[in-house]
């Protein structure tokens, strides 16, 4: 059996090495455009500033050691220029010296990756992309001219790694962004952290903004602001590279992959697809996805292998689970957010915490903050989202087993994780959104969330501030007053009438002002995540 792969990296060559190890006897050829088969993609944003100090650091495997370790015959600066479906032959033209080969074949995968999303911007030629090793060299070799501005265009996590590199080295970086946000998978709410982090840095931010066009040293946006760039990076995002699956004829998907069933094969049961031009299975909608994700890549390459060489596989949809590092914040999600299951008109109910990362009289603790999202009526974890600089990637990996392993919401408080004052808290940041969950299910208490404030107060609520008045003089939601939490039993009739949003820092005072207000027959609500979470919301910025 001979088996051609089309692009190596994630996808290609873990289908190579998996099948390999399944079937000696097998012709296995690797196909690589480029002139590297293995390396370090995600790394490549930190080879430009410089944290990855040798550029051989980026590579993980090269034709020879895997020929050595795995016979396969990589043949790298080949790019392929026909498929015939009918005849099972591909033509691939060697990029050095010219040659045309044609290559017979049993099974075919096709791993070709995504390409850059370039508008059509006047002068965006000026701008580079980071999609292979031989364009980070390009970016790395102008980083070192030492220029003394960058413009990287795009928020998502490729725009902010790169942002934070070109600060590393140095550089002036400004970062445009059509959206009012950078990442676009957070909430609004949950990016305002990462907006402050960045500009922390130094980082000039242009949200909402797009560029019009691309001077020989500016940058023009579209509300006329110039801003100068001796480097340009687009990073406006990627779409799966489909050329090649036009050309064997294969079925391209709603979403603009290449459409997949469960073991990764095309609409010709001989060629596969995998890695980002694929089309993936959400898990929550059940619908056509494309999450260009390394993980999931290796999955697929080892999915596909097994179903060529005849084993069980396993049908698995995606969550996208994904995490970035951002200065000193790590920024994890997983499933859907709320913005997202707002505009599929999904029914929802947001919790947000800010706990911190271990134990707080251990020391070195940290706060961080987090955001589950749930079905109200059975408790199905629909997604969640980690910002800090401690503690964030754990619990995030927690929550994205929880859901592969279908535990609810409130179960999330049944979940025994290790605990040591070091490592956590004896009731976890994962345990408290299951016991929050299960209150807020069994209509134990009620919330009211950041955005929800100028509803409730056209509506007729009084806001109630029930932290330290230290705290309340160094800033509160407008129009509340304080009565500290411990002076609540004895102050309530200070509240103008019966309906009621609580606030305290986090939201934890604040559930226990609310329990006792509703004992004592007010129409309370405790505000989801308290003071903190509205501080860092678009509501609060606009006031």
């Amino acid at each position: 059996m001979r088996v051609v792969i089309i692009g190596g990296v994630a996808g290609g060559m873990s289908a190579a090495t998996r099948l390999r190890r399944l079937n000696e006897s097998a012709e296995i050829i690797v196909l690589e455009r480029s002139g590297h088969v293995s390396y370090a993609n995600c790394g490549l944003p930190y080879y430009v500033g410089g944290v990855i100090a040798e550029e051989e650091k980026l590579y993980l495997q090269t034709p020879e050691s895997l020929h050595k370790r795995f016979r396969l015959d990589v043949r790298v600066h080949n790019e392929v220029i026909e498929i015939s479906s009918e005849k099972k032959v591909v033509v691939s033209r060697d990029l050095i010296s010219g040659t045309k080969t044609e290559i017979s074949f049993d099974k075919l995968i096709l791993s070709p990756g995504a390409t850059p999303v370039i508008p059509p911007i006047p002068g965006i030629e000026r701008a580079l992309s980071l999609r292979t090793v031989e364009d980070v060299l390009r970016i790395h070799d102008e980083v070192e001219t030492k220029p003394k501005s960058a413009v990287v265009i795009g928020g998502g996590f490729i725009g902010v790694e790169m942002a934070e590199n070109l600060i590393h080295k140095g550089i002036k970086t400004s970062l445009i962004e059509a959206l009012p946000q950078v990442l676009g998978p957070l909430d609004p709410e949950m990016a305002e952290i990462v907006h402050k982090e960045m500009r922390k840095h130094g980082v000039d931010l242009h949200l909402a903004n797009s560029v019009k066009e691309i001077t020989d040293r500016e940058v023009i946006l579209s509300d006329g602001t110039r801003v100068e760039a001796e480097v340009i990076i687009a990073a406006i995002g990627v779409k799966p590279d489909i050329h090649l699956a036009k050309i064997a004829g294969v079925a391209i998907g709603e979403k603009g992959g290449i459409a997949v069933n469960a073991f990764n094969q095309t609409s010709n049961p001989d060629i596969y697809a995998i890695g980002d031009a694929a089309e993936k299975k959400d898990e929550l909608s059940g619908d056509s996805t494309l999450i260009p994700l390394a993980n999931l890549a290796n999955r697929h390459g080892r999915i596909t292998s097994d179903h060529i060489a005849g084993k069980k596989v396993r049908e698995v949809g995606s969550i996208g689970t994904a995490i970035v590092k951002v200065f000193d914040l790590a920024v994890a999600t997983t499933g859907w957010s709320a913005k997202r299951l707002s505009a599929a008109n999904k029914t929802f109910k947001e919790i947000h915490t800010h706990p911190n990362s271990h134990a707080t009289y251990y020391p070195g603790a940290v706060q961080f903050s987090m955001k589950l999202l749930f079905d109200p009526t059975n408790g199905e974890i629909l997604g969640a989202q980690g910002v800090g600089r401690d503690g964030v990637d754990k619990r995030i990996d927690v929550i994205a087993t929880a859901m592969r392993g279908g535990i609810t919401a409130p179960e999330l408080a049944d979940l025994e994780l290790a605990y040591a004052p070091p490592f956590g808290s004896a009731k976890d940041a994962v345990n408290m959104l299951g016991y929050v969950a299960e209150n807020i299910i069994n209509s134990l208490t009620e919330t009211a969330q950041w955005h929800e404030i100028d509803k409730y107060r056209n509506e007729g609520f009084s806001f109630v501030d029930v932290r330290s008045s230290g705290e309340f003089a160094n800033g509160t939601i407008p129009g509340s007053i304080n009565i500290p939490v411990d002076e609540m039993r004895e102050r309530h009739t200070e509240i103008a009438n019966m309906k009621v949003i609580v606030n305290c820092q986090v939201g934890q005072r604040g559930h226990v002002a609310t329990m006792l207000l509703r004992s004592l027959g007010y129409d309370a609500k405790n505000l989801d995540g308290g003071y903190l979470t509205w501080i860092n919301s678009p509501a609060a910025i606009q006031n």
